[in-house]
């Protein structure tokens, strides 16, 4: 069995990190600019903000050079000088704003994060590591965040360091509200209804829930094949997830289940109904409309040929009156 720290646990029982939408922009920008298409290469920056204990609050970042080797994760090379040149300016600009911790693309973990994360230690006391998923199909909140921690073990022998998942959280600002809200204006549909976004919505945090549902999966297989140990403090978390989950063995819970879907399927049908009213009367509307735009067209053309009719009889009458003089 494995344990952390008491110390380490205490100080960051209850640690929130919060991600603005900016460093989602400016990361999702490193990554294009910097990645071409088709590479598993990741990019590494600092994250900039305050940390206040409790919550560490990421407002800003940039990006730094970095390089890996795609065969040894192992083999990586960072430009010391460049964070510090860019940790000057970003001081002169905004002084409230103080290097954090780091971020890189991932999507999961590397081998070599540990070792970048005590490169950091330099220039922060306690980083904190996010990963930000920049990949487009994947649902959910793109962020997680880690702080590296010392293991003790049971048996006694050495400690050695590991990260400890924190929860991730995303806020903005009311200026960056209306930033992101003028941003999304050209990727809405104006033309899909609110039930229909609805719809989509919930499609996709199933298929979020789908795919923790296939991680948790695959983690208790390799843990029964032995790949990994057996984390009490995972299989705790994991009892009390499926404690929450409803009894469907239970009569009264599938009776409840089906009265809601029936009561929700009665207004669907009421709903078809009354639509299918509504175009029938609709359609008798303009028959009616198109009938008497016809009506009229022909009362027109009817009036037309007898004004010229007239118009001619008057006309012969006069010619012979006119002859009638002249002789």
């Amino acid at each position: 069995m494995v344990a952390t720290t008491t110390e380490q646990l205490t100080a960051l029982q209850g640690t929130t990190v919060v991600v603005h939408p900016l460093v989602l922009l400016s990361v999702t920008d490193h990554h294009a600019r910097s990645v071409p298409k088709g590479s598993t290469k990741r990019v590494v920056g600092i994250l900039l903000g305050q940390d206040n204990g409790k919550v560490v609050n990421v407002a800003n970042s940039f990006g730094i050079p970095f390089e890996e080797d795609e065969k040894d994760s192992k083999t990586w090379f960072l430009d010391h000088n460049f964070i510090e040149k860019m940790w000057v300016m970003f001081k002169k600009v905004n002084a409230r704003e103080r290097m954090i911790g780091w971020y890189h693309s991932g999507p999961k973990l590397r081998a070599s994060d540990l070792e970048i994360n005590e490169l950091f230690k330099r220039y922060i006391p306690k980083p904190v590591m996010v990963i930000v998923d920049v990949r487009p199909g994947v649902v959910g909140i793109p962020t997680s965040a880690y702080f590296a921690v010392e293991e003790i073990k049971d048996d006694g022998t050495e400690t050695r360091k590991t990260f400890l998942h924190v929860p991730s959280a995303i806020e903005a600002e009311e200026a960056e509200e209306i930033g992101v809200e003028h941003l999304l204006r050209d990727i809405k549909d104006s033309t899909t209804t609110t039930l229909a976004t609805r719809v989509s919505e919930q499609l996709a945090s199933l298929r979020g829930l789908q795919s923790r549902v296939q991680d948790i999966q695959g983690y208790l297989s390799d843990v029964a094949k032995g790949k990994y140990p057996v984390n009490h403090q995972i299989v705790y978390y994991l009892q009390d997830a499926l404690n929450l989950l409803p009894d469907l063995d239970d009569p009264t819970v599938t009776q409840s289940f089906a009265s809601n879907t029936n009561d929700q399927l009665l207004v669907v049908y009421l709903s078809s109904l009354i639509r299918a009213v509504i175009a029938l009367h609709a359609l008798i509307d303009n028959k009616e409309a198109n009938s008497r735009a016809e009506m009229e067209e022909g009362k027109e053309s009817d009036k037309a040929k007898d004004s010229k009719t007239d118009a001619a009889k008057n006309g012969k009458e006069e010619s012979t009156k006119s002859d009638e003089k002249s002789k």
